[in-house]
């Protein structure tokens, strides 16, 4: 079966999943769509971490250099 046969397939049967595996399926999609052809659509969810990592930076709160060092240490062993 070629690949268009099997994601035509694949996409009938999906349109009987429950909702929750067809989000779960659209959000794969979008990643994937995203990893090869460079289009990524942020979620609200990116959307506000993203603002609360600005607003943190825009108060000052970093990670001291002690503190990425000890994070890194704990990752490489």
């Amino acid at each position: 079966m070629s690949e268009t046969k099997t994601l035509d397939a694949l996409m009938e049967r999906a349109a009987s999943w429950p909702d929750e595996a067809q989000a779960e399926l659209v959000r794969f999609m979008i990643d994937t769509e995203a990893k090869h052809f460079g289009v990524y659509r942020l979620s609200d969810e990116d959307r506000e971490r993203i603002e609360r990592s600005l607003a943190a930076a825009d108060r000052g709160e970093f990670a001291s250099d002690e503190e990425v060092a000890a994070l890194f240490r704990r990752y490489r062993t």
